[in-house]
């Protein structure tokens, strides 16, 4: 699932991941609050120990559910920790992906993907699978660093996202990051 040539965080540096600077900065309930509603299914892919999880299980409510999605084992170990005995660690899955796929089932409202696709070695696969668990309106949330991820290295991952039958919709707006919403292209 990675690129050999970008460097996946490792799960001894994943207290940076999760720490009150980036929850100021970038402050989960204010970037995902316009697409998550009670009720979602929501994938956190490449969830590292949690930082979006928490606030996602809450805001999807009592009858929604979070997948919390990484490869890592170490990571969603660090995550399982953080919600033992939580009365909302009911509403989360921890899910370890494989290699070169997400392996969750169809029926997912949001896929977010924070500062993780471009890890890929190639999205094309990633794009294909997102599109086919994805239901009819769901959403693929991306956002990407910007100083690992190029102009012209995003432009292209859309190109593939397109290729693959996604479409962008109207971009959020987010400061420095590179960020785009995809929905399915309906034939």
């Amino acid at each position: 699932m990675t690129n050999p040539h970008v460097r996946v965080c490792p799960v001894e540096r994943a207290g940076s991941l999760d720490s009150r600077i980036r929850r100021f900065l970038q402050n989960p309930r204010r970037i995902l609050g316009p697409y998550v509603k009670e009720g979602m299914t929501v994938v956190d892919l490449g969830c590292g120990p949690g930082f979006f999880t928490i606030d996602l299980a809450e805001m999807v409510g009592e009858s929604g559910r979070v997948i919390a999605a990484d490869l890592q084992e170490g990571m969603l170990e660090k995550l399982r920790r953080k919600i033992q005995g939580a009365a909302l660690g009911g509403r989360i899955t921890l899910h370890r992906c494989e290699p070169n796929r997400i392996g969750v089932p169809p029926g997912v409202d949001l896929v977010l993907a924070f500062y993780v696709v471009h890890e890929f070695p190639d999205a094309t696969p990633l794009f294909e699978e997102i599109r086919s668990i994805l239901n009819p309106d769901g959403r693929m949330l991306i956002v990407e660093p910007p100083l690992h991820v190029s102009r012209r290295a995003f432009e292209a991952m859309l190109q593939k996202a397109r290729d693959a039958g996604l479409v962008p919709v109207e971009p959020p707006r987010m400061r420095v990051n590179k960020i785009v919403i995809l929905k399915r292209n309906q034939p």
